[in-house]
């Protein structure tokens, strides 16, 4: 079975978010029903490798693929969110970012001890995300399943530092990273 080459989908944009930054833009690969169906198809079938009881996904765009992901696959849909946009009680994570700081949480009611957490997101680039997104799942006594990217920025390391820390990482496509 061929697979669709999504790469041509996704819209690169020099100097963005700020100069020095080649942002890799996924709006132009959901705005085409095929690409992004093709996309949910691919998440679904990396995602069946593995044994989880519930997805997660990193705001905002995370939220794109695993609400359909979870939908397809009849699981559970946790948000990870930014610090302050969760109204019960959380569990927060403070990381760095290629370009700043950001606080990352998850309601302390989400996860339940040795749930088995599928986490989504749209791109793996310096991993501070996803790194942070894996504490969250820890400190709320879940395991990390493994983390499915659409995107790996494969010269910026997220995704070996994923893999050196004995986490199950898979992506579908690959761009240097800038």
């Amino acid at each position: 079975m061929t697979t669709m080459d999504l790469k041509k989908f996704i819209r690169s944009i020099p100097d963005y978010p700020k100069k020095g930054i080649l942002f890799r833009d996924i709006t132009t690969l959901i705005k085409d029903q095929i690409a992004f169906s093709e996309t949910i198809n691919q998440i679904v079938q990396k995602s069946k490798k593995y044994e989880f009881d519930k997805i997660a996904a990193i705001e905002s765009r995370g939220f794109v693929f695993a609400s359909a992901v979870s939908y397809i696959l009849k699981k559970p849909f946790i948000m990870l969110r930014k610090k302050n946009k969760l109204p019960a009680d959380v569990h927060s994570v403070d990381f760095e970012l290629e370009y700043g700081t950001a606080t990352i949480e998850v309601h302390k009611d989400s996860i339940n001890i040795n749930e088995k957490i599928l986490i989504i997101d749209d791109l793996i680039a310096t991993g501070g995300t996803a790194e942070a997104a894996a504490k969250l799942v820890e400190i709320s006594n879940g395991k990390v399943a493994a983390f499915v990217f659409v995107i790996n920025l494969y010269d910026l390391g997220g995704f070996k530092n994923l893999v050196k820390k004995n986490y199950k990482v898979e992506n579908l496509v690959d761009f240097p990273g800038h």
